[in-house]
């Protein structure tokens, strides 16, 4: 019992561990993609304009409409902040190696005309780095599912061989138990026949002296 309590403790550890490196992964790996969408909308603007979604409108406070609604102006929008004023916000995320960042947008007619291929050729990387990270949070999540489900069955069977050990412990404790108190029962016997077999053999010897 104390072995199976061992391992079981261990595997509760184990899992810990995978499970806390799995939440690590999602995390920078949503962020990563995160990032490289934002990257790839904000080329889009200078590239590709269809393709451009532009920001949500800043939502007003009832007091800020009213400033507005009587010739006021509104508040000043604050900056995202975050990695590159995304509003992401994320301590590290390291993109893989060799993976090269897309570059600014040109500053001019001349430059935008070198660089349109390009440009191209930066967002269909853009494109297969965030269905590379979606590939990989996809295996994580299902390899965190199978991991969680083993450690669950291992759980569940290593409680049912711990229910059994305890009850044949306890049964072999009770059979030991009776049996002690079989055998002081038969040492008693045993004791109070010699006495009577000796209360019997001097009665007789009294006989014979008699005779």
């Amino acid at each position: 019992i104390k072995a199976l309590d061992k391992s079981v403790a261990e595997a509760t550890e184990q899992r810990k561990a995978e499970n806390a490196e799995y939440k690590d992964l999602m995390a920078s790996n949503g962020a990563a993609k995160e990032l490289i969408i934002f990257a790839k909308n904000r080329m889009n603007k200078f590239y590709n304009p269809k393709m451009y979604k532009a920001a949500p409108k800043q939502e007003l406070s009832a007091e800020d409409r009213i400033v507005v609604n009587n010739g006021g102006t509104p508040p000043p929008t604050e900056a995202p902040g975050g990695i590159a004023d995304t509003g992401i916000s994320v301590s590290f995320v390291q993109l893989r190696k060799g993976r090269v960042a897309p570059p600014p947008p040109p500053a001019t007619a001349e430059a935008y005309a070198a660089k349109a291929q390009e440009s191209g050729g930066v967002l269909a990387m853009m494109d297969l780095l965030v269905n590379d990270l979606t590939k990989e949070m996809t295996t994580a999540e299902a390899e965190e599912k199978a991991a969680q489900g083993d450690y669950e069955q291992a759980m569940s069977d290593s409680a049912a061989k711990r229910g059994a050990d305890s009850k044949s412990l306890n049964d072999k404790e009770g059979a030991k138990a009776e049996m002690q108190a079989l055998l002081e029962e038969s040492t008693g016997e045993h004791t109070s026949a010699s006495k009577e077999l000796m209360v019997l053999e001097q009665y007789i010897g009294s006989l014979h002296a008699e005779c």
